[in-house]
């Protein structure tokens, strides 16, 4: 047994090395050390609509979104979906036309991306493309994820189509460095598919988009087998837009008006529950929203992860996304003009037609 003094000498010693000792930080996966053990595909992430899509002119009519990519993904976007289109011979974000809304060229949209990512090592990030010209992904899409350093974060699965119970835990693609998810909407199973581009509807089954009832009743809107539909993930399209012009097939464009309800706790968790029973009793893995600086969208998906916003980034996001650029009155002026300007567009044409 030592004596005294070198007891005492040990145990001062020791009570040093403690207070200096650095206290290693909980790991955090997306936010949230519970995540961390969680698979990819049982965490609800908040998406943004036509991500690219942003201005703050209450004006802009094609607009779905009021803040930039870089305010997105700090506010807890973690799906950024687009939908691109060719524009001369470059890839650029647009929405059914360049002339209706550019959002610039693809390979710029990634290289913002990248930054995020470089910033944020601990962040998992989907990123799901519409492809409606059907642009090869090996010859056009994945160069450019090439040329923005993205390929090699980009998750490649063992095999496909992967079941919902499949994929890795957040952690785990954390530690290999493949955190980014990358779905496309058409030919990522066709004749020139890549392994870093991901069929989606083989593994996400979606709810109706261009929704004008804000009860937002759910079905099964798009799926692609062999895969049950309880077996794929699912996406809520939980944006609500407004038909300013109710004739024929009516003129519809965002609704930024009700935006702070349409994103509120309630609407998102009653389509949400709704949906349930056709995704095997679970919540969905994405909400896809316009306006994500409008309303409780983060709030909504910790009700839905079954975390508290407590202590957490989540609380300052949820914060932070109550209100944005355009005030409730400029959403509503926005409105009334774009239903008078096209009103009289209509009676005009009308008339003239009368007269020929």
């Amino acid at each position: 047994m030592l004596p005294l003094h070198l007891r005492n000498l040990v145990a001062t010693v020791s009570a040093a090395l403690a207070a200096t000792t650095p206290t290693k930080r909980a790991r955090l996966c997306n936010g949230r050390a519970e995540f961390c053990s969680r698979l990819y595909s049982n965490v609800t992430y908040v998406g943004a609509h036509d991500s690219f899509a942003f201005s703050a002119d209450p004006f802009a009519l094609a607009r779905d979104q009021e803040v930039d990519i870089p305010t997105q993904l700090s506010l807890g976007v973690r799906l950024l979906q687009v939908q691109a289109h060719m524009n001369g011979n470059v890839l650029h974000f647009c929405h059914t036309s360049c002339n209706l809304f550019d959002g610039g060229s693809v390979l710029s949209y990634l290289k913002l991306v990248k930054t995020f990512l470089d910033a944020n090592p601990d962040e998992v990030l989907t990123l799901l493309f519409t492809n409606p010209e059907g642009l090869s992904p090996a010859t056009v899409w994945k160069p450019l994820f090439d040329a923005a350093g993205l390929t090699n974060l980009t998750y490649v699965p063992p095999s496909l189509p992967v079941k919902q119970n499949a994929w890795p835990t957040l952690g785990s693609m954390l530690d290999s460095g493949t955190r980014v998810v990358v779905f496309l909407d058409s030919q990522a199973d066709g004749a020139h598919p890549t392994p870093t581009l991901l069929p989606e509807f083989s593994m996400i089954w979606e709810t109706p988009f261009s929704v004008t009832n804000a009860s937002f009743p759910c079905s099964v809107d798009r799926i692609h087998g062999p895969l049950a539909t309880e077996e794929h993930m699912y996406l809520i399209n939980h944006s609500l837009n407004t038909n300013i012009i109710p004739i024929g097939d009516g003129v519809i464009i965002p609704d930024p008006l009700d935006a702070p309800h349409t994103n509120g706790v309630p609407s998102i968790l009653a389509h949400a529950n709704e949906c349930a029973p056709l995704g095997g009793g679970r919540a969905p893995s994405f909400v896809l929203l316009d306006f994500v600086n409008l309303g409780a969208g983060f709030q909504a998906a910790d009700v839905l992860n079954g975390v508290s916003p407590t202590g957490s980034a989540s609380a300052s996001r949820n914060a932070t996304a109550t209100s944005g650029p355009s005030s409730q009155s400029g959403a509503a002026l926005q409105r009334n003009l774009i239903q008078s300007y096209l009103t009289l567009a209509l009676i005009l044409a009308l008339a003239l037609g009368s007269l020929v």
